[in-house]
């Protein structure tokens, strides 16, 4: 399966080089890393100093880091003068 099929799938933002946070470890210490790619339908992630990527549930305990990028609504007026200067 692919990212995109899990995003569909998990309403995730999970994409190649995506920064995530994995709290699920057991050590109570949160784990940082960089979505590698997919394996079926989990992710794969390589955390940061460590040398292999690792296969992780897209849902579990897992924090997407990088905030989407926010939607520009156009100003309508704007829509208008460009329709009026034809």
């Amino acid at each position: 399966m692919t990212l995109a099929y899990i995003r569909d799938t998990y309403g995730v933002r999970a994409k190649r080089g995506g920064r995530v946070q994995f709290d699920g470890s057991g050590a109570n210490v949160a784990k940082v890393g960089t979505i590698t790619g997919a394996r079926g339908s989990h992710i794969l992630i390589k955390m940061d100093g460590e040398s292999r990527s690792a296969s992780y549930h897209p849902t579990w305990q897992l924090t997407y880091l990088d905030d989407p990028v926010p939607a520009i609504s156009p100003d309508p007026s704007a829509r208008s003068r460009a329709h009026r200067s034809r």
